[in-house]
C-alpha cells in the first residue's frame, strides 16, 4: 500500500526536527500540510459555497497543502449542494498548463497519480458514491479527472488521508456541534473554513476549530501580513506577519548592575 503524501511529508519534517536534536538544537519550522475541513450551512450563500469549496480543493490540481479536503455540508441543502458540485466538477477545463483556458494540469509524477488513483479507488470499495471522475483522464501527463464523492463517512481512507489530488469529498452533517467536532476529529489542524451568513456561527465554529488558519465566507485567503502554520500534526511555528519574523529571532536579557551612592 502505498504512503499517502501527507504521511510521507510529516516522517520528513519529523527526520528535520530529529536531525536537529541530534545535531545543535537548530529551531525548526515545519508546515507539514493537513486533511482541513470546509463546513457549510444551509444559511450560506450556496453558489458562493459551491464555487469556493471547488476552489479550495482543485486549486493546483488538488496538489496543495491547504486543500479543503473534507467538505462538510449541512442535511438540508446536502443533496442540492452535491448537484451543483458535481456540475462544477464536470465543466472543469482539464489540459496542458500552458494553454491559458486550462483550468487543471497533471499531476506531478506517475507515482502521485497511482497514489490518487488508488485512494479513489478506496472509496469506492468503502462505499463512497463516485459522482463523477475516478478515472485517468486523457492527454499526455499525468492526468486525473476531477472526481466527486458524496456519501462519504469519516472512517473512510478518502476522509481521512491527504489525497494531494483532484477529488473532492463531501460529508453530511446535521447539527453545528456535531460539524465541529468532526472537524476537529483529526491529527491535523492547517486551515478550516465555514460558509454561513449567520455572524456567531462563524464565530462559534472559528474560535472552536483546532486550526491555524480560518477561512469565514472564503477559501485560499492569504496575505503576507497574516501569520501561517499549523495546529497538531500540521507543523509548527509560523511563516508570514510579524511571528514570522520571530522565527528567525533570539530573545536575550541583558542586566546591569548600577554602581554609586544611590544603588
Amino acid at each position: 500500500m502505498s504512503k499517502s503524501p501527507l504521511v510521507c511529508v510529516l516522517q520528513v519534517g519529523k527526520l528535520v526536527q530529529e536531525a536537529a536534536g541530534r545535531s545543535n538544537l537548530k529551531r525548526v519550522t515545519l508546515e507539514l500540510g493537513g486533511k482541513s475541513p470546509n463546513i457549510i450551512f444551509a444559511d450560506a450563500d450556496l453558489d458562493l459555497a459551491v464555487e469556493q469549496a471547488h476552489q479550495g480543493v482543485f486549486f493546483n490540481s488538488g496538489q496543495c497543502c491547504t486543500a479543503g479536503s473534507r467538505v462538510f455540508v449541512e442535511e438540508s441543502i446536502y443533496d442540492e449542494f452535491v448537484r451543483r458540485s458535481v456540475e462544477r466538477a464536470k465543466r472543469k477545463v482539464v489540459g496542458s498548463p500552458f494553454d491559458p483556458t486550462t483550468e487543471q494540469g497533471p499531476q506531478i509524477s506517475e507515482e502521485q497519480r497511482q497514489r490518487i488513483m488508488e485512494l479513489i479507488q478506496s472509496g469506492v470499495c468503502e462505499g463512497a458514491k463516485l459522482e463523477c471522475g475516478g478515472s485517468v483522464a486523457a492527454g499526455k501527463g499525468f492526468f486525473v479527472e476531477p472526481t466527486v464523492f458524496s456519501n462519504v463517512t469519516d472512517n473512510m481512507r478518502i476522509a481521512k488521508e491527504e489525497i494531494f489530488g483532484p477529488v473532492q469529498q463531501i460529508l453530511k452533517f446535521k447539527t453545528l456541534e456535531e460539524a465541529i467536532e468532526r472537524a476537529n476529529d483529526t491529527d491535523y489542524g492547517l486551515v478550516a473554513a465555514v460558509f454561513t451568513n449567520d455572524l456567531n456561527k462563524a464565530m462559534t465554529v472559528s474560535t472552536s476549530v483546532r486550526a491555524g488558519t480560518v477561512w469565514i465566507n472564503c477559501y485560499n485567503a492569504l496575505s503576507c501580513q497574516c501569520p501561517f502554520g499549523g495546529f497538531k500534526m500540521s507543523g509548527n511555528g509560523r511563516e508570514l506577519g510579524e511571528y514570522g519574523l520571530k522565527e528567525y529571532s533570539e530573545v536575550k536579557t541583558i542586566t546591569m548592575k548600577m554602581t554609586g551612592k544611590n544603588s
